[in-house]
């Protein structure tokens, strides 16, 4: 089908063709970056005289050897705008009345954008914790699809969604190439690839446009920002720098997050040391437990133990947890104890979008009296 779409077809024919984009007038496309993507490194968005919106994810995976342009044209331009299948990978006209998701990271942008009504469709959903998700879940509006490796295609082409947002770890995905052949545009969010908290929040922008709510975005975000940097400045005004350990054993293993990672992104940012953060890694750590021993023994605080929710399950699972001062002194916090009706974690689903509300947490439990009266949201003590 592609092959037989040609320059000089009109807008409304190549949409089914899922092509890029040109002015009709000079077949020269001319955008301005729009103002306001600060931290999101991996995301562009820009706007064309003519009324264009042009998103350019460069890694939507680790390693990608490609960035993905999509131009998103609003509806009534349909008739009058030609294009160039070279240069763009996907086309869309936009506003979008239907989508399909496949992260449940994504699934926040949609509820503050108030466009969850437009959500038909979701591979798995038992792990969605969004309440109004899961009332619309249990009303029949939003469809599971199977699992996000092997995304039931069927199903999504009875559903005929106008927008699929895929996330994928690699270039390959069998089940999304067939999507675009049937004529279902599909787009790769890469919020997952940032490594700053600012920078994944900040992902709320590339689902804008889609639904012509550039404004509230912005106006979205910025609360955002202004939350964590007021936190970020409380935590520096603190005399305490307290020693901060995370992680715990699985298989013999201890995994715990790089010390360029997201996770060690927010310690560093509530004003505490994490002890690894001489470690560049963007990813997690697999340690010994005598190395995690030699250094995290005497640590102050323990922050994210995987999914333990109690001492005593702890001490169950592994004897070496009592020789850890955090551990003794009952200063472990988790995130496992906050979840969803089905079981998901609403820190991985939610945490990525707000995290104001996770800085918050860490500069509650890791300075005392620095927010009187705070409620944790995501990180409360083991039982």
């Amino acid at each position: 089908m592609l092959k037989r779409c040609t320059l000089t077809i009109i807008l409304a024919s190549l949409l089914a063709c899922g092509d890029g984009t040109k002015s009709q007038a000079d077949g020269v496309v001319t955008a301005n970056k729009v103002p306001g993507v600060t931290y999101a490194s991996g995301l562009s968005v820009e706007k064309t005289e003519g009324g264009i919106t042009l998103l350019q994810v460069a890694a939507p995976w680790p390693d990608a050897q490609k960035a993905f342009r999509y131009a998103l044209v609003p509806k009534e331009l349909a008739a009058t705008v030609t294009l160039n299948r070279d240069e763009y990978d996907v086309i869309i006209s936009v506003p979008v009345e239907s989508v399909v998701v496949t992260s449940t990271t994504h699934i926040p942008a949609l509820e503050a954008l108030g466009v969850l009504d437009r959500l038909v469709g979701f591979p798995e959903t038992r792990y969605i914790s969004s309440p109004a998700a899961r009332e619309r879940i249990g009303e029949g509006h939003i469809k599971d699809l199977g699992s996000n490796e092997s995304i039931n295609t069927e199903m999504v082409l009875e559903l005929q969604p106008e927008l699929v947002v895929g996330f994928a770890v690699g270039e390959r995905n069998k089940a999304y190439d067939l999507l675009q052949r049937s004529s279902i545009p599909v787009v790769y969010n890469g919020d997952w690839t940032e490594e700053s908290p600012l920078g994944k929040a900040e992902w709320i922008k590339f689902f804008a446009p889609f639904f012509g709510l550039e404004q509230k975005a912005d106006s979205l975000f910025r609360d955002i920002e202004v939350n964590y940097m007021e936190a970020m400045e409380l935590a520096e005004n603190s005399e305490d720098f307290p020693t901060v350990l995370s992680g715990a054993l699985y298989k013999d293993i201890w995994y715990l997050p790089g010390g360029s990672s997201w996770a060690a992104r927010f310690l560093e940012d509530a004003n505490a040391a994490y002890l690894w953060n001489d470690n560049g890694d963007i990813g997690s750590l697999s340690l010994s437990v005598e190395h995690v021993l030699e250094r995290g023994a005497d640590a102050d605080y323990w922050i994210s133990p995987s999914q333990y929710t109690s001492y005593a399950e702890m001490e169950q699972a592994n004897r070496h947890y009592r020789q850890f001062k955090a551990f003794r002194d009952q200063k472990v916090y988790t995130f496992a104890r906050t979840r969803g009706a089905t079981g998901g974690y609403l820190y991985y689903e939610l945490g990525p979008s707000r995290p104001d509300l996770v800085l918050r947490d860490l500069v509650h439990i890791l300075h005392p009296g620095l927010l009187p009266g705070y409620q944790p949201y995501f990180f409360k003590p083991l039982n």
